[in-house]
């Protein structure tokens, strides 16, 4: 969800320039996103909350789909894309170095 407010507990991740929360940390789930004003990330993925999944396979996921971020490493074992479809925006988490992680590479 995005946001202008700082939160509890936030992370940074260099690569995109976006201080991040724990979903796993809040009540529904949620991950606040609250980015630098010189981030890379612009348009959709910036302006709209989206819906993330963890995923085997950015490749197969990504597949015939219309990426608008991405692939890139959020931190080490962790790549993730970002991709509109029929107005929504979706994240795909792969978590290659740690396979029982749950969130942010714990």
């Amino acid at each position: 969800m995005p946001t202008d407010d700082k939160q509890p507990g936030e992370t940074y991740v260099p690569a995109s320039k976006v201080w991040v929360t724990d979903p796993l940390k809040h009540k529904y789930r949620v991950e606040f996103l609250r980015f630098e004003p010189d981030s890379p990330v612009k348009g959709v993925v910036r302006d709209l909350p989206h819906f993330a999944f963890r995923v085997d396979s950015i490749k197969a996921a990504i597949a015939g789909e219309k990426v608008v971020l991405g692939p890139f490493e959020a931190m080490p074992g962790l790549t993730v894309v970002f991709i509109e479809k029929d107005g929504a925006v979706y994240e795909f988490m792969e978590f290659a170095a740690q396979p029982n992680a749950t969130s942010w590479g714990k």
